[in-house]
């Protein structure tokens, strides 16, 4: 006892200190014992150092391990007179050291910043102002772009009401051969293309691929025969392959996903009021141009069309932007926001690589392939386009009439389509909207199966157009969001989604015979299958993401950015 108490004097002045590690899951604490003051303090220090061993029961049961970093002596020297004199040797004996390696446990959840995948609303005005002049520069010369790709490869369609046909002497399927030879060629550049669009300036690439496509569609106007043709039509789809895919890649390096699903809408717009619009301008050109000069009006549409088209690519060299660390109207600063803001929106984001790389990447995900296959079947459900002047012909509407016709459900779906995916992106919402717009769609379908009431089947045009040309924007702009790992995955995933998606034009141009109409019973109903399950695979994926998203809350990361479903 007296051998304690002399212990205890000489420890007066001195401090035992044990220390816990803070963790996420484990109140931190510190406890102190200061000299004797008091008999509570009296029987804290008894107790300390009438032990040989002392392992303090401060582990909870969260904590996976614990380190005894320094251990109190089993026995103790001559008495301490200041920790001052003898810091050192005092230091370790009086000091417990107690560190913790702490895991998460399995259910523990991360906290995730912004909504539930962590993507925020902007606050910053830097950030505001650089979101206006993107859509200043940006959009306008990609739209116009948009709009004159799907002009010119549209023109075949329209061509059909005029003398096309009899003038290159088409039998049976060969104007459907003509259709979908040109996805061939599409779909044949599409890869290499995107893979190139990384490693070269978009702007000039992109304006050589417009000036190229407007030159195969001027040049259809002299062709004579099928051969001649089909020979057309499939380098059109070989020089237009390039435009869109990159035109998405290149939206999807400057705007985050709560912005990029509106935007995609917009440019889509493009390609639904083109189809609007071809109808209108043919029918002008037919009344007005038609036999001009011993030239049918067909062949006058192919050249105005190609003319124009020439004329805006010229403009794309000096409006089209670059990638954001070489873009020339913008700020050194608005460059550097620009990459920042992508990199901090982007789901477990890697180091750039080369090109090859980029394939393996954007191969090796299986979620690449179920995009791709929710893409094919929406392809698929709106492959009645190529066909669409002929459909309302069909309703007993002589031609004139009926290209005039064609161009309401589509301006009706481009104005619905952007409130539609500024929703999707707004709510960082995807899988319901998708559901939405090709349910709308599958009413239309069935009203055109059902009866041959001009009336029902015309008003079922506004459905089906506004339901599956409404999801596009936001299918794509889900395929940004998930498989942008890196700038070269997320570009040939655009690319390898676009291929896939774009061989539904050419088996769906033999489902729409003409000996079929005017019900076209094959079309539609296997547009009703095509549309059903695409809205399977959109709730598939949404599944399989969740999933994704509680192993990436598991992890150890600071910064938790989710997939959006």
């Amino acid at each position: 006892m007296e051998e304690n108490m002399r212990r205890l004097s000489s420890m007066r002045h001195g401090r035992v200190r044990v220390i816990k590690a803070n963790t996420t899951r484990s109140q931190s604490f510190c406890r102190s014992i200061e000299g004797p003051r008091s008999k509570s303090n009296c029987g804290i220090a008894l107790a300390l150092f009438s032990c040989s061993k002392f392992v303090p029961n401060l582990v909870t049961s969260s904590i996976k391990t614990t380190r005894l970093s320094r251990a109190v002596p089993e026995t103790m020297g001559s008495p301490r007179s200041s920790l001052s004199a003898r810091s050192q040797k005092h230091q370790d004996d009086a000091k417990l050291d107690i560190a913790h390696d702490e895991q998460p446990s399995v259910a523990q959840k991360r906290e995730v910043a912004g909504d539930y995948s962590g993507a925020s609303e902007k606050t910053d005005p830097a950030e505001i102002a650089l979101v206006r002049k993107l859509d200043r520069y940006i959009m306008p010369i990609l739209w116009a772009m948009y709009f004159l790709n799907y002009l010119d490869r549209n023109a075949l369609p329209q061509a059909r009401l005029n003398s096309l046909e009899k003038d290159l002497n088409l039998k049976g399927v060969e104007y459907n051969t003509a259709i979908s030879i040109l996805f061939v060629g599409y779909l044949l550049m599409q890869i290499p293309s995107n893979m190139f669009m990384t490693r070269t300036r978009p702007s000039i690439y992109l304006s050589i691929c417009m000036i190229g496509w407007a030159a195969v569609s001027a040049a259809t106007a002299g062709v004579t025969n099928y051969s001649g043709l089909v020979a057309c039509r499939f380098f059109l789809g070989f020089v237009e392959a390039p435009f869109y895919p990159d035109a998405l890649y290149l939206l999807s390096i400057y705007y985050t996903r709560k912005e990029l699903a509106t935007r995609i809408s917009i440019l889509y717009t493009g390609q639904v009021v083109s189809t609007g619009c071809s109808g209108l301008i043919a029918a002008a050109t037919f009344s007005t141009l038609d036999k001009v000069r011993g030239i049918p009006g067909w062949k006058w549409l192919f050249i105005i069309e190609g003319s124009v088209t020439s004329l805006v690519a010229i403009f794309g060299f000096f409006l089209l932007p670059d990638d954001p660390s070489q873009t020339r109207w913008l700020t050194p600063e608005e460059r550097e926001l620009c990459i920042s803001r992508i990199k901090k929106d982007t789901v477990n984001q890697k180091e750039r690589g080369t090109t090859l790389e980029g394939l393996k990447q954007a191969l090796k995900d299986p979620k690449t392939w179920l995009f791709c296959l929710m893409q094919n079947l929406h392809i698929s459900a709106c492959s009645f386009n190529n066909f669409f002047p002929t459909i309302v012909q069909e309703m007993g509407f002589e031609s004139t009439t009926a290209l005039l016709l064609t161009a309401p459900p589509y301006f009706v779906s481009g104005i619905l389509g952007i409130p539609f995916a500024w929703s999707s992106g707004r709510f960082n919402e995807r899988t319901w909207h998708i559901t939405a717009g090709l349910a709308l769609a599958v009413v239309g379908f069935v009203i055109s199966c059902a009866t041959v009431n001009s009336a029902a089947r015309y008003t079922a045009t506004f459905l089906y157009a506004t339901g599956a040309y409404g999801v596009g924007s936001v299918i794509l702009g889900w395929v940004s969001n998930t498989l942008s790992q890196t700038p070269e995955k997320k570009a040939v995933a655009y690319s390898l989604v676009n291929v896939t998606a774009n061989l539904a034009y050419i088996y769906c141009a033999y489902l729409w015979p003409k000996s079929d109409g005017p019900k076209y019973m094959m079309g539609f109903s296997t547009m009703v299958a095509f549309a059903a399950t695409s809205i399977l695979c959109a709730w598939g994926m949404r599944l399989w993401l969740m999933r994704e998203n509680r192993k990436i809350r598991e992890s150890e990361d600071e910064s938790i950015v989710l997939y959006a479903y």
